[in-house]
């Protein structure tokens, strides 16, 4: 599942149902989960910059477009269990450059109507690298 949207969407649906089953009404995802943290910017040194850039191209390959299908199949999953859910996802922006990503969480309510989305105002300086 690394570095794959949409078998990371359907692993976070699958918890988001059994986190409801197990009577929680609200489900709590880390940052970036979908499709994935970009660890390497602290493990990877600059020098490795090819394998960098397929992981960044990777990355953007994958980042979710909010609003999008997505966003749409985990407003579904909340919904359907009936919970508030946070997710963070690294969200695309393609209105600008198509390779934009930003570090996102996005907010559903029990009916599935995404609130809103709160996107991190000041990366780290090894962040800034992804």
């Amino acid at each position: 599942m690394f570095l794959e949207r949409d078998a990371t969407i359907e692993k976070a649906r699958g918890l988001i149902r059994q986190a409801a089953k197990n009577g929680a009404r609200l489900v709590v995802f880390p940052e970036a989960f979908v499709p994935t943290y970009p660890f390497w910017a602290w493990a990877i040194p600059p020098r490795e910059n090819r394998l960098l850039t397929d992981l960044y191209g990777k990355l953007v390959e994958e980042a979710v477009a909010v609003p999008g299908p997505a966003v749409d199949a985990l407003a579904e999953a909340a919904r359907e269990a009936g919970v508030y859910a946070v997710i963070g996802v690294n969200e695309t922006n393609v209105e600008a450059s198509g390779a934009t990503l930003y570090n996102t969480l996005v907010y559903f309510d029990p009916d599935g109507r995404l609130l809103g989305k709160h996107r991190k105002l000041v990366p780290t300086a090894a962040e800034r690298l992804v």
